[in-house]
């Protein structure tokens, strides 16, 4: 799965850190997220949206895409 998260970090100048923080999750995670290692659970999912005032979809979209 791709996504934006790196992107919309960058446009809010936030470290990998601080958006774990935000989110309640570790620098890791945000990493694993970020390189595609990793799918969020729906639940991150949705706080990711949230906190990034966008929908999920807007965010995650499949590879093919």
């Amino acid at each position: 799965m791709n996504n934006r998260l790196r992107e919309l970090r960058d446009q809010r100048g936030w470290s990998q850190g601080e958006l774990a923080e935000r989110l309640d999750v570790s620098r890791q995670t945000i990493n694993a997220l970020e390189t595609g290692k990793y799918d969020p659970s729906l639940p991150l999912a949705f706080r990711i949206a949230r906190l990034f005032e966008h929908r999920i979809e807007d965010i995650f979209f499949p590879e093919s895409e």
